[in-house]
This record gives structure tokens, C-alpha cells and sequence, in this order.
């Protein structure tokens, strides 16, 4: 075998390939039939798994002999040993390169970042350890035991080989039991970085440094550094530019897959071209890519295409080097050889328990969960590969002393990685499944129950549903009960059950459960976040930073994310704050003086409109300029010495035209002059150019004086602050960058802040099917209500901040959402027929220009004068003729920080519309005008929090009934609002009478309905314009004992609202806010004012006609008992969240 090792790309003359085997073929070899051999093994490999659909090592293991048949075949069939002849004509770099780039990838990016990098230091600790431990004592073992007698550096790197972690099958068999994923990425991540290091290894022995005469321990140190940081760069840049590719609106599925796998090779070969390490860029790429890297259901297709890739590959890894094997002298496998299998197999797991007991405190350190059980499974997780596989053949080419069989290289890493595959796979799902370390925990199983029991409710009402239908009516019910009857058996930690099996299971204890829902809320909250950003609500650098927030804060025990937490997180502002502020200190502004003062002096004048142009700025900036030249050769000893008459003279000269300039500053300003800071500079530039010029002219009289002489070559360099004034140019430029930034943080953190909003209402409506008992979902509610209310004051104080920058932001966002509807109804009508595909392509690629388009949105948007926030009043309903009416009649108001809107027990005396600034709500819990006897809560003392921000309305509801005001109103910071005192607002009743109180109570009902049931109404498009045009919704009105009958044909929600009704059938009484079951058929008001939302099965007939926008199905009204309900002012009904969104 040649002693030189061939370079991928190029081979230099008399060079050649270094072969697999031994041997080489003497005459031509046609190639076409070794195709054949790779299809034929894909095939059967295919056709096992398929057979052995639970045994992959096994696969391995027939594939691995069937290769080892084949090579001697070939060994001893020219016929055979010319199939094979273009596999052992492969150099082993190439096959390294061909590949491990597609199965690195897939296992990097597997692993989740955001847990890995909290526990990246205890991992790199861990991964050095592994390697050194593994690197001393296997090649101990190999020089001590082994009877081929090779040399130091083979022993040394056959160590390195065998102790690389195969990062793929390391944790394949802990992923099907359930085990914890960040065990799975601590094993993987460890497995990484060892397979990295070694690659470097590897790199740097087949470049031949060692043997140069440079060749320095320092050298390979800064070598490798350089390596690892120059690949990490590289892989990051790369990971960005596909991260670019495959968010593209206008790319379609299969050009994702082919530039995403095209770009994993081309990202390799570069790197490696350039001597880095292809393994750690591809690592740095996959960590650096997760699924909001890509388009929706894109990572999906990708990752099941390189799983198919990776699979192909080991198939032929292993089939190929058994035919390396094969074609090798079989006279040097012995009994010893299978000895030495052994002892390397036992010497690998004593290696892996070894590190583990060394790396336990600090896996201690960065988990609290990790304990001894931890412990016995993860030592079994020292499983060889096909990394190790592929590099087995350099050990031979690399080696010092070449041996006569290099095929034992491979032998012992093959079986060595099939052995660990095998029995250390088995062994660790085994310690798991025993120390019960992959059962479901008590609290998770009643989680499950409970999720399970939903399920089955669900079930249970679509068969009562169907069978009302009458095309089902001889179906057998009883069987479809029976088949979809869930029958699921959850695995129980058997330490948690008695030794007698017969004393029930003890009840977990509230801590155990708050802090298992603890870990269903965070990944409750992930998913919302991912998919706000799927749905365009959320930027995916927002969505990137709260998913990372929360896997940051998820391992802290009992520890709930609030918002302050992410902006810890994503670290604050302030220092942007601070630097606008010191840099708007230092920005030159000119102070004019009063031309009155000057009278008709001709002179004082001229110099005032020389002082105060323009020119006479630039003029100062261009003697600054041409100084330049001279300050260099004064600072060059050399070049200061052979002109030392011509620098004194430009010194002079400049120095008068500073004195000039300042003087004519100074009769125009006079004492203002010195009222700016850079004024005070150039006139002390002036001072120390006059002593500057004095002490050069004493110098000249006085040469032999050695201070005099020292203070003027001091005073010389002192020149050099001529040029400061030169930063007043620039502190415009960096004021406006610096706003730029602030602008995309404040925007950053709006968006960061309103996402978690979102997750807090979506982990809401889920709490009931995280725990059922009461005091647990009570707890669970009132964390998740005091984060919602303390990230809605950041709301206020963001918007407060940079009004502009949240309206631009709120604008993008209403766009977005309104082109996202657009293609979800052009999906719908494409599915149904009704456009063709072809205009359907066009028109999705027209709104998926406009999406596209918003990236060069304005980052800021000037908010709008008062006077037009009353288009933002959806009751107005933007008409001309009721904006008209409260222009006239409407008021600002302004209020201070702490400053008292209204008291809770006074009259209201009107609505306020916030136009900017931030107030808080402090309240009784919400009464929904149902009578105190009736209430659940009626004992509670619980206060409750909310903030308005602008365009929030306050006193709507109390205005309506004009009852006491049941909350209190405190400014949070200086608030401006728009108000509509309670008579004009009663005036606007009568002119556009019913109408406009009407839209007002339905407004507050669509508010209402969908703050608390927004699950239930995702799939209805309850616009409010829509519902007052087309009827799709609509406020009905019941008085105390009047009724209302229930058509479900044609009403598919009845949700309270306000007051309560009862069930005239079964009596069962229900309270505000509830959707009235389907059971329900008429109903009957208890309160002396209830109104009840009625959303329509389907779109009735379009009514414009406002007067008769009070429909009534079922319900006796007459105007004279809507004017009693409208006037009556001795109710008694409370509400502490009448706050609504214009």
C-alpha cells in the first residue's frame, strides 16, 4: 500500500490512491457492475428492515457478512474481485467525505440548541474527559495485549478511532422508551464534539505537519484552536445562508431538499478545501438550524430525507468495509483475534463507566434530576459507529511502521461498533425500563388520564351527534361504541407502588403536581410560540428568543417564566439608551443670536450671516482636513527634521485661521459663545495653538533650555485635538443608527412581549386538561393571570416608549394577518374546485409577494391626531355622520403619572378613549350582573389587575347602565384620552337611536365571548363589521322571567354574556359568561337585565337596515320594554373588566 496520502480533489505526480486493500488489479476493469453491487445492497437492506423492523444492528450484522462473503469472492474470483475493484480503488478520504457529511448533519440537527447551551461547559468538560480517558487507556490496552505489534502512533490512533461516541445510535434506542430529551442531547452533544476533535486530529496528521521541521507543541496547539474557531465561523456563516434559502416565500418543497442537502456537501468540501474541519462546520450548521428555520412542514421532508440518506449510507458503510475485510489474508485471523474483540469490547465499557464517574459531579452541577440511575444508563452509552468505521482505514495510512494487515484496522472497529450496538443498546433501554427510569410519572399519568377522558367525551358526543343524522339510523351503535372505545395502558413507575400490590397508590402531593403542570404549561407556551410564528403573529427571532427562554427556565425547579425573566433573557436596552443620551449631549447645535441687536451696522451684519451659513461650517471642517498631511509629518521624526521652517510656518497659519474663525464667533454670540461645548473646545485649541507658537519662538531664543524644549514637543503632540471636532460629523450619523437599533429592540420586545401574552391566554384555556383538581388549576390560573397582567404593562410601558415604532408594528401585524385569511380562504376555494390550479398558483404567488413585501415595512409609523382615534371606535363604525356628532362634542383629557381617572362607587361621567400613555384597573372580581346570592365568589376578596394602553376605552359598560363605576383607574404613566362625556354620549343615543347602543352591547359581547372562549370561536369569523352587515351575530335581550326559544338548527352558539338564565326544561340554572349547551331548548332570564350572544349556524340574508337590527327569534320584546331596559337606572350590576379593544 502506498506510503502517501492522496488529497481529494488532486493527486500530485507518481502519487496514489491509498487502497482499502492490500491489492491492486493489473490490467483495465470495466465499472459498470460495481453499480449493480451498491443497488443489490440497498435492496436487501431495505428488504431486512422491512423483515426486521425492530432490529437494525442485525441488518448491520447480515449486511456486514454478506460483504465479507463477497470480498472473498473476490479474493479468490477474478470475476468477483473485478466488481469490486472500483471499492477498493477508493481512496478512504473520499469515502469519509462521501458519507459522513449528510449523517453528521442529521444528528446535529436532531439536537436541540437551546437545552445543549445551557449546559454546554458540563458537556465540553465531559466530551474532554471522554476523549482523554478513552485516548490513554484503550492504547494502553492495545500496546499491552495486542500481538500484531504495531507501532505507538497506530496504537494512538486506533484509540482515537474506538473512542469516538457514534452520535446517531448513542441515543436511538432511548428515544423509542421516552427517556428525557436533554439526556438524549447531553449524549449527543458529548458525541459530537468527540467526533469533531478527532476529525481535527485526523486533519492534522494527513496534512504531514508533524513530521515538518516547524513542528512545536505551541504550533499544534494554536492549530487546532485555529481549526475549531475558523470551521464554527464558517459552519455559522453557512447556517445562516441556508437558513435564507429555506425561508423563502417562493421556494417549493423539492427545491428546499435539494438546496438543503446540496448545500450540506458544498458547506463540507469548502471547509475542508480550506484545511478546517468539514465535521464541526456541519455541526455548527445543524445546531445553529430549528424548525422555525424553516418554512412550515418543510423540516418535516427534509428530516425523513436524510434519515432515508443516512440509512443507505450505513447500510453500504458496513457492507463495503465487509468486503474490505473480505478481501484480506485470512491467515491472521486467530483466536487471539477474537480475544482481543473481547478485551477491546470490555476495555470500551470500563472507558465509558470510567468518564461517567469522573464527569458525575458536574452532570450533578447542571441538573438536579441527574442521580446514580442517570448514571448506569448513560455508561452504557459509549456506542461505536460508522464516524469511528470510516476512519478505521487512515490508521494504516497514517501509521509510521506500515503492517502486513491493515484489514485487522477495520475487523476490530466493525465488530467492536456491532457489539456495542447490540448489547450496549439493549443494556441501556434494560437499566432504564428497570431503575423506572422511562415510566410516566404519577401526576404525568393522571395528566394522561384526564387528556385520555377528554378524548373519550369527545367521542362519546360525536356518536350521540351522529346519531341524530337519519342517514345513520341503521347503523350498529353499539359495535361503533365498542371499536372507538380508547383503551390505553400507562406505564407506572413501579417504585411508586407498594410491595404488596394491594394499598392503593399514594396521592401525589401539590408540589409534586404544580410542578409537573409547571412542565406541561411550558410546552404548552413553546407551541403557541412556534405556531404564532407560523402564522405570521410573531417574528421568528422573537419566537427563537422565547422558546429559548423557556427551555433556559424550564430545568429551575418550581420556577414559572414571567416576562421580566425573557427580558433578562434578551438583556436590556439600557445601554442604547444611555449612549443616545450622551451622544444628543455632545451634537452641535447653533445658538442664533437676535438680528435686532445689530441695528444697521453694515459689518456685525456680514459677519452674522458669514457666522450663521453654512459655507462657514464646511470651511472649518476643510482647514481640519488639510491639516492632516502636515500632522503627519510633524509626528514623523524624519520627515519633521528636514522641514522643520516650512511646519512652523502651515503651524502659524492654521493657527490663525482658528483664531479667525473663533473671533468672529464671538462678536456675533458674545457670552453665548461659550454656552456650547465645542465652542469651549475650539477656543481651547485656539489657547494651546498661541502657547504652542510662543513656545517654539523662545526656543528659538533660548536653545539650549531642556524643559522649555521638552514642554514645546509635548504642546506639539497636543495638536492632534485639532481633529476632535471632527466626531460633531459624525454624532448626527451615530444618533441616527443608535435610533435604528433602539427602534428594532423596542420592536423586538413588543413582539417578544405580545407573544407571551398570547401563550398565557392559550395555556388558559388548556389548564383544565393539565390537572383536575381545583386547587391546582386555581393556582395555575392565578400565575398565569398575574404574567399576563405584568407582560401587559410592559405592553403599555413599550407602547408608551416608542409609539411610533408599536404602530408601524401593530400595522405589519394587521396586514399580515389579514393576507394569512386571504390565503386560508383561497386554500379552501382551490380545494373545493371552485379556482383551477393554475389560478390558483398565480393568485398565491401574488399575496405571497405582498407577505414578502412587508419586510421593507417602515420601521415607524407617526401616530395619528387625536381627532382621528375616533375612527378606531369600531361602534362608529368609521361613518362620517357619527364621527362627525362626538367630534364636535368629544374633549382631550390629559392626566399625570398617579394621576385618578375614576373611583370605584362613583357615577360615570362618560367614556375615555386613551389615545397615548398607560393606566391600571384595580377591581373586585367581574360580577357579569348576576345577583350576589347566585355567585360562586360571592365571599372572595381577590383584587384583580388590568392595564389599558392606548386604544383601550374606559367606562363603556358602566355608561350603558349607568351604574356606579365597580373599578378604580390610576395612570401608570402620563395619559392623554379622548372623552365623551355621559350626557352627549346619551345624546348620540337618541339621534341614531337604536342602532348605535345596540353596536355598543355588541361590541362588548363579541369581547367578552372572545376573551373567554376563544378556543371554542377560532374557526367563526365574528368581524364586527361583518356580524352588523350580515347578521352573522347578534345580541339578544331577556328581561328577569322573559324567555327565549333555542333553534339549533339555525344557532350555533348561545354564549351569556351578561346576567343569567335558567334551563326551562331541567331548571339548571347558568351563569354569565357560558355557551348554553346544545341540550338546551329554551331558556329564561333571572337577572333583571341578561344578554345573550347568538352566533348563526349559517350566513342569514344580508340586513342593512338598522332598525331592524334587533332580530328577536323566540322572544317577545316590545319598544316600549327596550326603553325601560335602556333608562331604568336602579340596577344593580358590576363589572371590573369593561375594557375593550377599539
Amino acid at each position: 500500500m502506498s506510503n502517501m496520502n492522496s488529497s481529494f480533489w488532486m493527486q500530485g505526480e507518481g502519487n496514489r490512491p491509498d487502497l482499502l486493500c492490500g491489492s491492486s488489479a493489473g490490467y483495465t476493469v470495466e465499472s459498470g457492475h460495481f453499480i449493480m453491487l451498491v443497488c443489490s445492497t440497498i435492496v436487501l437492506g431495505g428488504f431486512l428492515r422491512t423483515c426486521l423492523k425492530n432490529s437494525e444492528v442485525t441488518v448491520l450484522i447480515i449486511l456486514s457478512v454478506v460483504g465479507f462473503v463477497i470480498g472473498q469472492l473476490a479474493h479468490n474470483s477474478v470475476e468477483v474481485y473485478q466488481i469490486v475493484y472500483p471499492l477498493l480503488r477508493t481512496p478512504s478520504f473520499s469515502l469519509y467525505c462521501y458519507f459522513s457529511p449528510i449523517i453528521i448533519f442529521m444528528a446535529a440537527l436532531d439536537v436541540d440548541f437551546c437545552i445543549l447551551k445551557n449546559v454546554f461547559w458540563q458537556v465540553l468538560l465531559t466530551a474532554l474527559i471522554s476523549f482523554v480517558v478513552a485516548f490513554i487507556i484503550i492504547g494502553y490496552v492495545v500496546l499491552k495485549f495486542n500481538r500484531d505489534l504495531w507501532d505507538l502512533q497506530s496504537s494512538l490512533l486506533f484509540s482515537m478511532t474506538l473512542g469516538m461516541t457514534d452520535p446517531v445510535h448513542s441515543v436511538n434506542s432511548l428515544k423509542t422508551i421516552g427517556i428525557s430529551k436533554m439526556y438524549t442531547d447531553i449524549i449527543r452533544g458529548e458525541s459530537m464534539i468527540i467526533c469533531g476533535f478527532t476529525s481535527i486530529c485526523f486533519g492534522i496528521f494527513r496534512s504531514n505537519f508533524l513530521q515538518s521541521s516547524m513542528f512545536t507543541e505551541l504550533h499544534v496547539i494554536l492549530g487546532l484552536s485555529l481549526d475549531i474557531l475558523a470551521s464554527i465561523i464558517c459552519g455559522y456563516s453557512c447556517a445562516r445562508i441556508i437558513q435564507f434559502i429555506l425561508t423563502d416565500l417562493f421556494s417549493n418543497t423539492l427545491t428546499s431538499v435539494i438546496l438543503c442537502i446540496s448545500m450540506v456537501y458544498m458547506t463540507f468540501y469548502i471547509v475542508e478545501f480550506l484545511g478546517m474541519s468539514g465535521m464541526t462546520a456541519l455541526v455548527t450548521v445543524g445546531l445553529n438550524l430549528d424548525s422555525l428555520s424553516f418554512k412550515p412542514r418543510i423540516e418535516l421532508i427534509i428530516t425523513k430525507f436524510l434519515i432515508m440518506f443516512s440509512t443507505v449510507y450505513q447500510q453500504l458503510i458496513y457492507t463495503f468495509f465487509g468486503i474490505v475485510i473480505g478481501c484480506g489474508e485470512t491467515k491472521y485471523l486467530g483466536f487471539h483475534t477474537v480475544v482481543f474483540m473481547f478485551i477491546l469490547f470490555a476495555t470500551v465499557n470500563f472507558v465509558r463507566l470510567l468518564t461517567i464517574v469522573l464527569v458525575s459531579p458536574i452532570l450533578m452541577h447542571a441538573n438536579y434530576e441527574y442521580n446514580w440511575k442517570w448514571g448506569i444508563v448513560i455508561a452504557w452509552s459509549g456506542i461505536k459507529g460508522v464516524f469511528s468505521l470510516l476512519l478505521a482505514p487512515d490508521i494504516h495510512n497514517l501509521a509510521g511502521q506500515k503492517i502486513e494487515s491493515p484489514q485487522l484496522f477495520i475487523l476490530y472497529v466493525q465488530v467492536i461498533s456491532l457489539m456495542t450496538m447490540g448489547i450496549n443498546s439493549y443494556m441501556m433501554t434494560h437499566s432504564a425500563r428497570t431503575l423506572g427510569l422511562c415510566a410516566i410519572s404519577l401526576p404525568r399519568q393522571m395528566a394522561m388520564q384526564n387528556a385520555i377522558k377528554h378524548i373519550q367525551e369527545i367521542i362519546q358526543n360525536a356518536i350521540t351527534l351522529f346519531k341524530t343524522e337519519k342517514i345513520l339510523t341503521n347503523v350498529n351503535w353499539t359495535l361503533v361504541e365498542e371499536k372507538t372505545k380508547i383503551e390505553y395502558n400507562i406505564p407506572s413507575d413501579p417504585y411508586h407502588v407498594s410491595h404488596d400490590n394491594k394499598k392503593e397508590e399514594e396521592s401525589p402531593t401539590e408540589e409534586v403536581l404544580i410542578e409537573e403542570a409547571r412542565l406541561h404549561v411550558a410546552i404548552i407556551q413553546m407551541s403557541s410560540f412556534e405556531k404564532q410564528c407560523n402564522d405570521g403573529i410573531l417574528s421568528v427571532e422573537a419566537a427563537r428568543i422565547l422558546i429559548g427562554a423557556t427551555k433556559t427556565y424550564c430545568p429551575i425547579q418550581g420556577k414559572f417564566m414571567s416576562i421580566y425573566d425573557v427580558s433578562t433573557y434578551v438583556r436590556a436596552r439600557s445601554w442604547l439608551m444611555k449612549f443616545k443620551n450622551m451622544l444628543a449631549f455632545l451634537e452641535y447645535h447653533k445658538d442664533k443670536a437676535s438680528l435686532i441687536m445689530y441695528g444697521n451696522n453694515k459689518f456685525l451684519l456680514f459677519v452674522y450671516h458669514v457666522v450663521f451659513s453654512e459655507e462657514f461650517e464646511y470651511a472649518g471642517h476643510v482647514i481640519t482636513v488639510m491639516y492632516i498631511y502636515p500632522i503627519i509629518m510633524h509626528l514623523w521624526p524624519m520627515a519633521r527634521e528636514l522641514n522643520v521652517s516650512a511646519l512652523i510656518s502651515v503651524n502659524n497659519y492654521f493657527v490663525f485661521l482658528y483664531i479667525f474663525r473663533s473671533a468672529l464667533k464671538i462678536v456675533i454670540l458674545k457670552r453665548k459663545y461659550f454656552h456650547q461645548y465645542w465652542n469651549t473646545l475650539d477656543f481651547l485649541i485656539v489657547l494651546l495653538g498661541i502657547i504652542d507658537i510662543f513656545c517654539i519662538y523662545f526656543v528659538k531664543l533660548r536653545p539650549d533650555n531642556f524643559v522649555l524644549i521638552q514642554i514645546t514637543v509635548i504642546l506639539g503632540y497636543f495638536r492632534i485635538i485639532r481633529f476632535i471636532p471632527f466626531i460633531k460629523i459624525i454624532i448626527p450619523l451615530l444618533i441616527n443608527i443608535v435610533d435604528v437599533q433602539i427602534k428594532k429592540r423596542l420592536r423586538l420586545m413588543y413582539s417578544i412581549t405580545k407573544g407571551y401574552v398570547k401563550s398565557q391566554e392559550d395555556t388558559k384555556f388548556l389548564i383544565k386538561q393539565i390537572s383536575s383538581r381545583e386547587s391546582i388549576y386555581q393556582k395555575l390560573y392565578e400565575i398565569l393571570e398575574t404574567n399576563k397582567r405584568d407582560a401587559v404593562k410592559e405592553l403599555g410601558l413599550i407602547e408608551h416608549e416608542g409609539r411610533d415604532v408599536v404602530i408601524a408594528l401593530k400595522t405589519r401585524q394587521a396586514i399580515r394577518s389579514v393576507i394569512a385569511k386571504a390565503l386560508k380562504n383561497l386554500t379552501f376555494l382551490w380545494s373545493r374546485g371552485i379556482i383551477d390550479k393554475h389560478e390558483g398558483i398565480e393568485m398565491n404567488k401574488v399575496l405571497l409577494a405582498k407577505i414578502k413585501a412587508l419586510n421593507n415595512f417602515p420601521m415607524a409609523i407617526p401616530p395619528p391626531t387625536p381627532d382621528k382615534y375616533l375612527h378606531n371606535i369600531v361602534w362608529l363604525e368609521n361613518k362620517d355622520v357619527l364621527i362627525e356628532f362626538f367630534k364636535e362634542r368629544a374633549k382631550l383629557a390629559y392626566f399625570d403619572y398617579g394621576d385618578v381617572i375614576c373611583r370605584e362607587g362613583e357615577m360615570p361621567q362618560g367614556i375615555y378613549l386613551i389615545i397615548s400613555g398607560m393606566a391600571i384597573l384595580h377591581s373586585s372580581p367581574p360580577t357579569f350582573g348576576i345577583d350576589i346570592s347566585l355567585r360562586s365568589d360571592r365571599g372572595s376578596q381577590t383584587m384583580f389587575t388590568e392595564y389599558c394602553t392606548s386604544g383601550d376605552i374606559i367606562g363603556e359598560l358602566s355608561c350603558l347602565l349607568k351604574r356606579e363605576i365597580e373599578y378604580t383607574a390610576i395612570c401608570e404613566t402620563i395619559l392623554q384620552a379622548c372623552f365623551i362625556s355621559l350626557e352627549d354620549l346619551y345624546e348620540g343615543f337618541d339621534v341614531f337611536w337604536p342602532s348605535l347602543e345596540y353596536k355598543i352591547w355588541l361590541k362588548l359581547a363579541l369581547s367578552i365571548a372572545y376573551q373567554y372562549f376563544e378556543s371554542s370561536l377560532t374557526d367563526e369569523d365574528l368581524d364586527f363589521q361583518k356580524c352588523v352587515a350580515s347578521n352573522l351575530a347578534y345580541v339578544e335581550t331577556l328581561s328577569s322571567y322573559n324567555e327565549m326559544t333555542i333553534d339549533n338548527v339555525t344557532m350555533k352558539f348561545v354564549i351569556i354574556v351578561y346576567g343569567s338564565v335558567i334551563d326551562t326544561k331541567t331548571e339548571l340554572p347558568y351563569l354569565a359568561p357560558c355557551i348554553l349547551p346544545k341540550t338546551c331548548e329554551q331558556v329564561q332570564g333571572t337577572s333583571d337585565l341578561s344578554k345573550l350572544l347568538v352566533v348563526q349556524a349559517s350566513e342569514p340574508a344580508k340586513n342593512t337596515d338598522d332598525a331592524k337590527v334587533m332580530v328577536n327569534t323566540g322572544l317577545r320584546m316590545t319598544q316600549r320594554e327596550y326603553n325601560w331596559k335602556r333608562k331604568n337606572e336602579e340596577r344593580s350590576f358590576q363589572l371590573s373588566w369593561n375594557r375593550s379593544q377599539s
